[in-house]
């Protein structure tokens, strides 16, 4: 792949990034993934695909459209286990995505902080939201989610940043992820894998 003999002139980087080749794919309905990405904010993979699981139930396991969500109560939302404000945000989504005629051609038009301008209009919504989706729906190679508390973690150990105010560990992060670029999703996905490996 032709990312990895970018990524490799970070020798640090290159040490945590073994065999694994990773592809990003397109998937389709970005109102639906948006959506995914609302409910799993702040949860962990496993609960986040359980919950996601309950709410493709409420629809027989099809894929519902906007209006469908729409038209779904409330009370359903949060009995599938979604919080107070998570139920309202889908709910806030599926509307949005009504009224502006969100569609799979209009995302993929847009450039990457097009998309984040767009979608951040929606309550619930944020640029971690925006950015997920970026990588992980629409596939795009060169996003870095600064705010990521994982990506955080991986580089302060990986790259042994110091200090306690936020800014500046930003500041310092990003003089490393800048040398990444085109390529910078990519490097987010082996710092995952690494943190997640470790015991």
């Amino acid at each position: 792949m032709k990312y990895i003999s970018h990524l490799q002139k970070d020798k640090r980087l290159a040490a945590i990034m073994g065999e694994k080749i990773h592809e990003l794919k397109f998937h389709k309905n970005m109102p639906l993934r948006l959506t995914a990405a609302i409910m799993s904010q702040q949860l962990n993979t496993k609960v986040a695909d359980i919950i996601y699981n309950r709410f493709l139930s409420l629809y027989n396991g099809n894929e519902p459209s906007s209006p469908e969500i729409i038209a779904t109560p409330y009370a359903q939302l949060r009995q599938i286990g979604l919080s107070h404000a998570k139920a309202t945000y889908v709910h806030a989504v599926a509307a949005f995505c009504v009224a502006h005629d969100v569609t799979d051609e209009k995302l993929l038009a847009m450039a990457n902080d097009e998309v984040i301008d767009f979608l951040t209009q929606i309550k619930g919504v944020g640029r971690w939201t925006c950015e997920m989706l970026l990588m992980f729906s629409l596939g795009r190679e060169d996003v870095f989610p600064a705010a990521d508390l994982g990506i955080q973690q991986a580089m302060i150990k990986l790259y042994g940043i110091r200090g306690a105010d936020k800014k500046v560990i930003k500041e310092k992060m990003l003089i490393y992820a800048n040398k990444w670029q085109p390529w910078r999703t990519y490097a987010c996905l082996y710092l995952w894998q690494w943190k997640d490996a470790r015991p």
